[in-house]
């Protein structure tokens, strides 16, 4: 009888499977455990273009959470889009009350999604604020990227030494590890560092230029929770969820359809 860790997403739906609950799912499924999933949200969007968003009902978010827990030993949890502070709010409250009555939570992977690729706003303008008081305190660790980092921490970031700075001011604040994502400082390499407490760590691989992928960030995290929920330290799980998002970056899939170019992450390498 196979027995595989157990991980939770809590995040939206894309119906091009690049990003959200479905690319979660391959992420866990490619690094070695059983993935369930909360869907907070659907949206319609393709790469580079986001058209619609729906929210599921508050209550219906809680209970898919609520039954999980109770049905399954979940090792490692991530949260992607959480659209709204109503959502934000109840998701944190349950956290808080499964914390108490399980004697703690899983750790935490908090992917701060606030805009998408295309620079659409992927949440309301008040749940920033509930991110930071709410939801960071859950976390072992949040990756922004780095308009998820100007959002957060009220500068813009724009070369590595300022990534450190950054890294160390949101990890001070917020009591957590913070995982600074640089892919969009767009050089040679892609350079994440891994700040908690005084510690810095740094992840580098080579930046892929041409291709226009969505999704990286929430198969960065997944992959992080999938680490996590296999007992991997910190460190270790940042280290092999770099690798792993790397690869499904250099290894993407492209399609010809209707006069445009699709990518897309490959999730299956």
């Amino acid at each position: 009888m196979a027995k595989l860790p157990v991980v939770l997403s809590i995040a939206g739906s894309d119906n091009s499977a690049g990003a959200g609950v479905q690319a979660d799912l391959k992420t866990f499924s490619a690094n070695g455990v059983y993935g369930v999933t909360a869907v907070t949200c659907v949206v319609a969007e393709v790469p580079g273009r986001v058209s619609a968003i729906h929210a599921v009902p508050v209550e219906v978010v809680l209970e898919q959470v609520r039954l999980l827990f109770g049905a399954f030993p979940i090792g490692a949890m991530k949260t992607g889009m959480l659209y709204s502070a109503e959502v934000i709010r109840g998701v944190c409250a349950l956290l808080r009350d499964l914390a108490r009555e399980e004697g703690g939570l899983p750790p935490l992977v908090v992917d701060p999604v606030m805009v998408a690729t295309s620079g659409d706003a992927l949440v309301s303008e008040n749940a920033v604020a509930l991110y930071q008081s709410e939801l960071f305190p859950l976390a072992a660790v949040v990756t922004p990227n780095l308009d998820e980092v100007r959002a957060l921490w009220g500068r813009p970031v724009s070369s590595l030494g300022e990534m450190r700075e950054a890294g160390a001011a949101l990890s001070h604040l917020h009591g957590t590890a913070f995982l600074i994502k640089g892919g969009h400082l767009k050089g040679s390499e892609a350079v994440d560092l891994l700040c908690r407490g005084g510690e810095v760590h740094e992840f580098r691989s080579a930046y892929v230029p041409g291709v226009s992928t969505h999704g990286t960030g929430c198969t960065y995290s997944a992959a992080i929770a999938a680490g996590l929920g296999c007992g991997l330290p910190l460190v270790d799980a940042v280290g092999a969820a770099k690798g792993y998002v790397s690869r499904a970056i250099g290894g993407y899939l492209r399609w010809e359809h209707g006069g445009r170019s699709t990518d897309a992450l490959h999730h299956g390498v």
